[in-house]
């Protein structure tokens, strides 16, 4: 694990943390081939959950074994690999100490008609996997999203509490929003700073895009001339939403897409100053060596040599 001086930078901006969660950052920052770059690339598998099996893992069915996930994310030299109780308990062992774990302690499914989620999983799950954070998907704009932040809450205590940190993934859906608004400039930036004020030390975003959803948000965009043009400058615009970048921020994959697209959104992401991504899908639903090649791409961009 490499303490760099800007792992000691990026930790200073937690005031209120003790030591035993600024550890666990520290693990989060210092571990893989990113280790102490400030940048992290985390797979995240919680997609099963999310969207089921066959629409999860078909596409390459050797990634319906639970340790093939912490074996891509240990070989590709990543920060971290997150996924609910049961995907880690079936690999806890095993790989213990080998690669920093993030217990995702809710989720949806492919059935449900609210935008809600469930909580399945415990702080105290966390700590007897040996995990390092905890992570919540939070849903800005939904009916249900009071609940939802009042479970967060609780959860984020418990975890500062017991020394871990805490990761939100704050995907804006439901309510009024529009599909084009669930990934708008103005609807992003809000959801990291929602995140953030909440008390998430990692904050998980969708890429945005250059739409603007609310009307008096996009009045003042204009008025003040925030730059939007490039996908680099939106990113820097969240960064900047999540208390000017002390808070770290990583982007999410989404959806298998082509290879040249993934690597331009690495580049803006960098760019822009952001921390990283997060890239479930679009790693594992290729074969093996096709995700390893993949995330070793990404990892060079962060390390500006792609």
């Amino acid at each position: 694990m490499k303490i760099t001086r800007k792992v000691k930078d990026i930790l200073a901006n937690y005031e209120a943390d003790n030591p035993g969660t600024k550890a666990n950052l520290a693990r989060l920052l210092g571990h893989g081939r990113l280790g102490g770059t400030g940048r992290m690339v985390i797979l995240p598998v919680d997609q099963g959950f999310e969207h089921g099996p066959a629409r999860s893992f078909a596409a390459n069915p050797p990634a319906y074994d639970p340790h093939y996930h912490y074996k891509l994310a240990i070989d590709a030299g990543l920060n971290a690999y997150a996924a609910p109780l049961g995907m880690l308990e079936a690999g806890a062992d095993r790989f213990a100490g080998q690669i920093p774990t993030i217990l995702k302690v809710n989720s949806s499914n492919s059935w449900a008609t609210e935008k809600d989620q469930a909580v399945h999983g415990s702080v105290e799950d966390a700590l007897r996997l040996g995990c390092s954070a905890i992570g919540f998907t939070l849903y800005p704009g939904s009916p249900w999203f009071n609940e939802m932040a009042e479970e967060l809450r609780e959860l984020i205590a418990e975890a500062k509490a017991a020394g871990l940190a805490a990761v939100v993934w704050s995907y804006p859906r439901g309510g009024d929003l529009s599909k084009a608004g669930e990934t708008a400039l103005d609807v992003t930036a809000y959801a990291a700073h929602l995140a953030a004020l909440m008390g998430a030390h990692v904050i998980k975003v969708k890429l945005p895009g250059e739409h603007l959803e609310q009307g008096e948000a996009a009045r003042v965009y204009e008025a003040e001339g925030v730059a939007a043009a490039s996908p680099a400058e939106r990113v820097a615009h969240v960064m900047g939403c999540a208390f000017a970048g002390r808070r770290l921020v990583v982007f999410s994959g989404g959806a298998k897409r082509g290879e040249t697209s993934v690597f331009d959104d690495a580049r803006a992401i960098r760019d822009g100053g952001g921390n990283g991504s997060i890239i479930g899908r679009n790693t594992f639903q290729r074969p093996r060596d096709e995700a390893l090649a993949m995330l070793d791409t990404i990892v060079q961009i962060y390390q500006g040599k792609a």
